[in-house]
């Protein structure tokens, strides 16, 4: 079960510094997170500041 990042993103990128498998990319304003990729770890929820990444 991959993790999804929500409407709350700031587009900080804090999560894409973060994520072991490079999971995570930029897309416009927001963050997207690769299904294909994500081994579920949730560092990248762990590491957000207001907590966009969510388990889906």
């Amino acid at each position: 079960m991959a993790y999804v990042i929500s409407d709350e993103c700031l587009g900080c990128g804090t999560c894409e510094a973060e994520c072991p498998v490079g999971a995570i990319s930029q897309q416009d304003d927001k963050y997207v997170i690769d299904a294909d990729t994500c081994v579920d770890c949730g560092t990248c929820a762990g590491v957000c500041p207001v907590g966009a990444p969510k388990a889906e």
